[in-house]
């Protein structure tokens, strides 16, 4: 193994598993974008699978289910999912705005 498989290998990985007859690889690969640009090297890898299971949208870090679409009413938006990504991976950690209570206009 190089230098780069080893420190991956002891960091997290999120799998998106969508489904391919929903037409939903676009919505995952921008969760997946959305994942990496605020947790960045703190991840391991984003893993995008596509399923054949009807209507299958799922995230996982590791074994543990994040968010499952039938479960959970819908799509998370990217607030949610990256709060409960942080609350597994690091529930000390400071998402800057995410965290701050929204301020009516």
């Amino acid at each position: 193994m190089n230098d780069i498989t080893l420190a991956s290998a002891e960091k997290p990985i999120v799998t998106i598993t969508y489904c391919t007859g929903c037409n939903w690889l676009l919505r995952a690969g921008w969760m997946a974008q959305e994942l990496l640009q605020t947790f960045s090297t703190d991840l391991g890898g984003v893993t995008l699978v596509p399923g054949d299971m009807g209507g299958v949208f799922e995230i996982r870090v590791g074994s543990d289910l994040i968010w499952e679409r039938k479960r959970d009413g819908g799509f998370p938006d990217a607030k949610e999912l990256k709060t409960r990504l942080r609350d597994v991976i690091e529930p000390d950690r400071d998402l800057g705005h995410i965290d701050r209570p929204s301020t009516p206009d």
